[in-house]
C-alpha cells in the first residue's frame, strides 16, 4: 500500500477505490433488476446481500491497510471479497442462462433470457481485485492488465447493447449509437496489449474513451426520457418495467478505469523518453515497445 503522503497519487489505491464504489452501486441495480419478478427465487437476494457487505469488508482492509499498517488485512480481505465476486458473477450467468437458454437453445432464446453477461460485472470486479494483489503496480503489466480487464467490460457492453436493443428490432437509429461505439473501444483498447503504440495513439485512445463517456450520458438521457413518458400509471412502473435508465452509465465508469490503464502506461512511457515521442530513433522506438508492447514470453 502507499504511503500516506501519496495516497492521492497512488493508482492502486484509485482501481481499489474503483472496485468498492461499483460493488456498492451494484446493490442498487441488483435491486432494480430484480424487483422486476420480485426476487421471486431466493437466490436473486445473494448478489444484493454481497454487493451490501462486500464495500464494507473491502473498506475495512483499505482502511487497516492504508492507516493501520496491516498489509495482510488489505491482501486477504481482497483475496476474500475477490474470489467471492468471481463465484457470484459465474453463478449468476449459468442461471441466468437458465431462465430460458437451456431449454430452447436458440438465439431468440439468449435475447429474451434475463441477461445472461450482467453478473460478469461480478467476475470483472473480482478479477480487479486479484490483479490489484498478484501484479506489481509499477510494472509493465499492471496498465496492461487493467486495459485487458476494460477491454472485457466494453465487449459486455457490446453485448448488452445488442441484445437488449434486440428486444425491439432497434426501433429508434440510435440504439446502433452504443453497439458501434463499444466495438471501436474493443478495437483501440486491444491495440496497446498486441503491439508497441506511443503516447500519440495513447491519446487517441483517450479521446475515444470520452466519447464513450458522452454515448453512456446520452443513452441515460434517452433512457430516462422513454420512462418519463412511458404508458404505466406509476411512474416506478415505467422505470421498473422500462428502459434501464442506468444501463448506458456502465460507459461512462468503464472509462474510468480504463482511462487509469491508459494514465500508467502514459507514465511509464514518459518516465522512459521524457523529452520526445518515442518513435524518433531506433532507441526510442525500443524504449517504446519495453513500455507499450506485450512480451508472451
Amino acid at each position: 500500500m502507499p504511503s500516506r503522503s501519496k495516497w492521492y497519487r497512488d493508482h492502486r489505491l484509485w482501481v481499489e477505490a474503483f472496485v468498492l464504489v461499483n460493488l456498492a452501486f451494484l446493490s442498487v441495480d441488483i435491486y432494480l433488476a430484480h424487483s422486476v419478478n420480485q426476487f421471486r427465487r431466493w437466490p436473486e437476494y445473494v448478489p444484493l446481500y454481497f454487493s451490501l457487505a462486500a464495500p464494507v469488508v473491502l473498506l475495512v482492509g483499505l482502511l487497516a491497510g492504508e492507516w493501520g499498517g496491516y498489509r495482510a488485512a488489505w491482501r486477504d480481505l481482497g483475496y476474500l471479497v475477490g474470489w467471492a465476486a468471481i463465484g457470484v458473477g459465474l453463478v449468476g450467468v449459468i442461471l441466468h442462462l437458465d431462465s430460458r437458454f437451456f431449454y430452447d437453445r436458440t438465439i431468440k432464446s439468449l435475447v429474451y433470457a434475463a441477461p445472461f453477461a450482467a453478473p460478469l460485472a461480478y467476475t470483472g470486479l473480482g478479477l480487479l481485485l486479484l490483479m490489484n494483489r498478484m501484479v506489481a503496480s509499477d510494472s509493465p503489466e499492471w496498465p496492461r492488465w487493467v486495459l485487458l480487464l476494460a477491454l472485457g467490460g466494453f465487449f459486455g457492453n457490446f453485448v448488452f447493447s445488442l441484445t437488449d436493443h434486440a428486444q425491439n428490432g432497434f426501433f429508434h437509429w440510435t440504439e446502433w449509437i452504443p453497439v458501434v461505439s463499444s466495438a471501436f473501444a474493443v478495437g483501440f483498447l486491444a491495440a496497446p496489449l498486441f503491439t508497441a503504440v506511443g503516447r500519440r495513439f495513447l491519446w487517441l485512445c483517450a479521446a475515444v474513451m470520452f466519447v464513450q463517456g458522452a454515448v453512456g450520458l446520452l443513452g441515460f438521457y434517452f433512457h430516462v426520457a422513454a420512462n418519463l413518458h412511458g404508458p404505466a400509471p406509476r411512474m416506478w412502473d415505467n422505470f421498473l418495467f422500462g428502459a434501464p435508465a442506468l444501463a448506458p452509465l456502465l460507459f461512462p465508469n468503464l472509462v474510468l478505469l480504463a482511462c487509469i490503464g491508459l494514465w500508467v502506461l502514459g507514465e511509464q512511457a514518459r518516465a522512459i523518453e521524457p523529452n520526445s515521442p518515442v518513435t524518433t530513433d531506433s532507441g526510442g522506438k525500443k524504449a517504446e515497445k519495453e513500455v507499450s508492447g506485450v512480451d508472451f514470453a
